[in-house]
């Protein structure tokens, strides 16, 4: 298993490195691999959805998105060419919100890093990295009306030597016990 960011995958995928199976948290990235013709038709596997996180107990009484403007916080948020971060300023452009965030890191969880060790007040992550911090962060749930749900697609790797694997683990992640266990771990279903 590779776990990184969507962009560093795909970076990786097209370099050779080897591979069975690819997800990412964007459909636009994961079509840089189908335009290069180097994946099978991707599928999707999950969604999920934006969450503010902040540290615990919400100490800057963050509530809502307009709140990361205020002068008197320190901001992170992924950089644009991440999903997390693209989303993120999606949620933020569509409240009309301007944010200057400190930091601008390549992947959720030097993100989540930056506010677990105070270097951050807030920023905007997936509910589901909110959750699998536990206590060590607090989130503050974005309203449906002015989140991003993201889509998550897998596929396989057309240069896999283990295509019939590659396949029924894509299936597995769709509508197996991989599913159910995304589900527990709070992402949307596909």
């Amino acid at each position: 298993y590779s776990f990184a960011g969507s962009q560093a995958l795909v970076t990786q995928v097209k370099n050779g490195a080897p591979a069975d199976v690819i997800a990412t948290a964007d459909t636009a990235t994961m079509q840089t691999l189908v335009d290069a013709g180097l994946v099978n038709a991707p599928k999707t596997f999950a969604r999920n959805k934006l969450e503010i996180v902040v540290a615990p107990g919400n100490p800057k009484n963050i509530t809502r998105l307009t709140d990361l403007a205020r002068s008197d916080l320190k901001v992170v948020i992924e950089d644009p060419s991440v999903p997390a971060g693209k989303y993120g300023r999606q949620a933020l452009q569509a409240q009309g919100v301007t944010v200057k965030p400190v930091s601008q890191p390549l992947d959720v969880k030097s993100e989540l890093l930056a506010v677990e060790q105070g270097n951050a007040d807030a920023g905007i992550v997936y509910v589901t990295d909110v959750k699998s911090a536990g206590s060590a962060v607090t989130g503050v749930p974005i309203p449906d009306s002015q989140n991003v749900v993201a889509t998550y697609p897998i596929a396989a790797v057309k240069a896999t030597k283990n295509t019939a694997a590659a396949q029924a683990f894509v299936d597995d992640a769709v509508g197996g016990s991989i599913q159910q266990a995304l589900t527990a771990l709070g992402f949307l279903a596909p």
